[in-house]
């Protein structure tokens, strides 16, 4: 299976940059991992919607830029659909067996993500009601994809 992890922003702190090294390194030997991220767009503190919309549109189209046809995107929002860990598995699983084997997960940035992108999106997956800042998500979500990997080979995995 191919794996692709969009995300907006540049991961700066060594600790984040350590966890995500490691989880790449776990899951080298379940799936062909490839990890971008595209610029963010520099905005400042205080935006009218309309600025709001610009900037999420432009760092949409870089992330559109980087997303082939044919892939299953996974979108992570707010407002998706909470899964269990063994939900993501099954969904992971699914998508193998159904021939969709090269998925795309999308981490917006600050902002979050644009119109665009949530119309790409083929399912909104939610960690949760919280925002979380988007590199400490990357680091769960590989953490998740790679609990998914190990459940569903039925090795064992701290619960």
């Amino acid at each position: 299976m191919k794996i692709t992890l969009i995300s907006v922003g540049k991961i700066k702190e060594k600790y984040f940059v350590d966890a995500i090294n490691e989880y790449v390194k776990r899951l080298s030997k379940y799936c062909q991992l490839t990890l971008i991220e595209v610029a963010d767009e520099k905005a400042p503190e205080t935006l009218s919607d309309k600025e709001m919309v610009q900037i999420k549109d432009k760092e949409g189209e870089r992330i559109l830029s980087k997303i082939k046809d044919t892939q299953y995107v996974i979108t992570l929002e707010i407002a998706g659909k909470q899964l269990t860990s063994e939900g993501l598995a099954e969904k992971m699983a699914h998508l193998a067996l159904t021939g969709q084997s090269d998925v795309v997960f999308i981490i917006g940035g600050s902002l979050g993500l644009s119109d665009l992108i949530l119309t790409r999106s083929n399912f909104a997956l939610s960690f949760s009601k919280m925002t979380f800042p988007h590199q400490l998500m990357k680091v769960v979500l590989l953490e998740q994809i790679y609990r998914g990997y190990r459940i569903n080979k039925g090795e064992p995995y701290h619960k």
